[in-house]
């Protein structure tokens, strides 16, 4: 009597059943592996609970400050309040009092800069604690949440259908030796998977190393970073009248930003705008949008 060999049609049978020991197996390590080493959030030091994912938990994400509203719609920085007075001049009293004042932070930057935006405010809520966490803790996956809130916001719509490029601020030599990457790279390869636009990272570069800015004045800051970046004479081709976006982690005075931005210029970029995921506030900014003082 001869027999007749039936095989199982593909994709089932042996082989699903094959996947599914093997997708139990890994549940089962990933379980265990969560039972023995908790997920801990880089900010609050607590462990996850089991229904987050990632490097920071729900409670601090929930815990950062937005930059308030009305914001320049150049610049993104909170203007001033509604309920201000206009300052005095010849034309004050001819101007309705809805009317905002011209924006003050706009006019520290270059004018070949389109627009900026910005996530959170440093100086509250928990931005400065995921700043700190990705720059010097060595914690490179804070910049996937980080970059995830950039990507959400609002941008004019010129720099939405332009932008060709994700070039972030380049380290010195001697610092990117020391910290053996550059957190700006980090954001803007995280940010490139939510908006699809391509990163050149070696578009710009950072011709010396300079001095941290962080205790230095406004003044000090500009002469610090004057003639600091360049763009590489290969690299001229491809920026050449583009509309491309700087990337770091924090903006306070626009000085690094404005050195950047000349070279970008000077390598043949048309134009240039700048998402940071911080923004150090400036003082006589408000804490709160007018919403909340006319609902109180």
């Amino acid at each position: 009597m001869s027999r007749t060999r039936v095989s199982s049609p593909a994709g089932s049978g042996g082989g699903a059943q094959v996947e599914g020991a093997s997708s139990w197996w890994q549940a089962l390590a990933t379980g265990a592996v969560e039972l023995l080493l908790p997920g801990v959030c880089v900010c609050c030091r607590r462990a996850h609970r089991p229904d987050e994912n990632g490097i920071v938990c729900g409670v601090c994400l929930a815990q950062l400050v937005p930059l308030t509203l009305p914001q320049c719609a150049r610049c993104g920085h909170p203007r001033l309040s509604l309920a201000v007075p206009m300052p005095p001049g010849p034309t004050a009293s001819e101007t309705p009092r809805t009317a905002l004042p011209a924006c003050r932070w706009c006019a520290r930057l270059a004018p070949a800069i389109r627009a900026v935006r910005s996530v959170t405010r440093m100086d509250t809520g928990t931005g400065a604690d995921l700043v700190h966490a990705l720059k010097y803790g060595g914690w490179t996956r804070v910049a996937q949440p980080m970059a995830a809130r950039m990507a959400r916001l609002d941008w004019p719509r010129d720099v939405v259908d332009e932008r060709a490029a994700l070039i972030p601020l380049p380290l010195g030599r001697a610092r990117l030796r020391e910290r053996g990457y550059n957190q700006a790279t980090c954001l803007a390869m995280a940010l490139s998977a939510h908006w699809h636009v391509p990163v050149w990272a070696d578009t710009l570069v950072r011709t010396r190393d300079t001095q941290s800015q962080v205790r230095l004045t406004p003044s000090d800051r500009a002469r610090n970073v004057s003639g600091a970046f360049v763009v590489p004479t290969h690299h001229r081709a491809s920026l050449h009248d583009r509309h491309v976006v700087l990337v770091d982690d924090v903006i306070t005075t626009a000085a690094t930003v404005n050195a950047a931005a000349e070279a970008l210029l000077a390598g043949g970029a048309r134009i240039i705008s700048c998402v940071t995921f911080g923004r150090a506030p400036d003082p006589g900014d408000r804490a709160a949008p007018d919403s909340d003082f006319i609902r109180n």
